[in-house]
């Protein structure tokens, strides 16, 4: 059994949705040999159930719409001061559908991870599952990586495999992707947090 760390990692999530991977993050901060807990939850969107979640579990959350500044530019600065405000060891995109700005990269990158419902570099984009399916593969997953300027280019962190069955749709394969999924990020963020992480070009390593 691994010792408890002595000063859990804090971590900031984004989202814009439902929050599950976010409360699987959440439940699993709450047993301390985990070694992180969630400080904030951040959203581009008000009246949504990820927010919900985390003023449940008595976390503190902000939100700015794009929609309240003059340009995404602005938008981007002011979103990457807020989350820095918390001093984020890691910053978790959980369903967050707006893209890092150069403000929020020159902040948190090489600590903002982002997962997509594919094995990258196969299938980026929004419809990872989707495309998954109609190219025909007979195995697709989901990586966690750590964010860089492209679409679903950055270093990849972990990957976990999800069998496509020849009777699946998008949605029953979405679904065990998602599954699969919040076990692949809950596990890798907890590594992360507890042993520390190198990103060396394209290669991400735990460790210190």
């Amino acid at each position: 059994m691994r010792g408890v760390p002595a000063e859990p990692a804090a971590l900031v999530v984004l989202v814009s949705g439902s929050g599950t991977n976010l409360q699987a993050l959440i439940d699993a901060c709450g047993d301390p040999a985990y070694g992180a807990r969630v400080v904030a939850v951040g959203a581009d969107r008000d009246g949504i159930e990820g927010l919900a979640r985390a003023e449940r579990a008595g976390i503190a959350t902000f939100v700015l719409k794009v929609s309240d500044f003059e340009t995404r530019a602005e938008w981007d600065t002011a979103i990457a001061a807020r989350v820095a405000s918390y001093e984020p060891d890691l910053v978790v995109s959980a369903g967050f559908m707006k893209l890092a700005g150069p403000a929020f990269l020159a902040e948190h990158g090489g600590r903002f991870v982002n997962s997509h419902p594919a094995l990258l570099p196969s299938f980026p984009g929004m419809h990872g599952a989707e495309d998954a399916l109609a190219y025909g593969v007979k195995i697709t997953g989901a990586t966690l990586f750590v964010v860089d300027p492209g679409v679903d280019t950055g270093p990849i962190v972990a990957q976990t495999a999800v069998p496509v069955e020849d009777d699946d749709t998008v949605e029953t394969l979405h679904e065990r992707i998602k599954v699969a999924e919040r076990a692949m990020l809950v596990e890798a963020v907890g590594r992360m947090a507890r042993e520390g992480f190198t990103v060396a070009g394209r290669r991400v390593r735990y460790g210190r």
